[in-house]
């Protein structure tokens, strides 16, 4: 048997919707298992992506960091930046990249802290190339939310 995590969960959601769900009966536990339902759909499209997007956003924010380490003044941080720009993910399990993710969003907090103190237009360069990533960010997390 090959376990299909996408399918394992469609079954599921419908199963709640279509049979659980109606058998509460109205109330608290029939909204709840029909919460669940779209839970599990929201979860059946974070998991089909999950390794992509965080790969995705890995490689911009080192790309980001890539542009940015030179037009740093704090050289501790550009180092850092230098450094994490030169990164690679090694593994794509969604665990080892996510937590690559983290550390690159906290450098991303730094950065942003320290060209937002910054005067210049190289300043509001690098800022506005950060908002742009943020955004990016959001929408690569967005969900369609259609059917499932």
């Amino acid at each position: 048997m090959k376990p299909e995590t996408g399918r394992f969960l469609e079954i599921a959601s419908a199963h709640l919707m279509l049979k659980t769900g109606p058998a509460l009966g109205p109330g608290y536990e029939q909204s709840s298992a029909l919460m669940l339902t779209v839970m599990l759909g929201a979860v059946r499209e974070e998991v089909d992506r999950a390794a992509s997007r965080r790969v995705e956003e890995n490689g911009a924010l080192r790309a980001l960091f890539r542009d940015a380490a030179p037009a740093v003044a704090d050289a501790a941080l550009r180092v850092r930046l230098e450094e994490a720009a030169a990164g690679v993910d090694e593994s794509f399990v969604v665990s080892d990249l996510e937590r690559a993710n983290s550390s690159l969003r906290a450098l991303l907090i730094e950065l942003h802290a320290q060209v937002e103190e910054s005067d210049g237009a190289e300043a509001r360069r690098i800022e506005a190339a950060i908002w742009r990533e943020l955004v990016a960010s959001t929408d690569r997390r967005r969900l369609a939310m259609g059917a499932f």
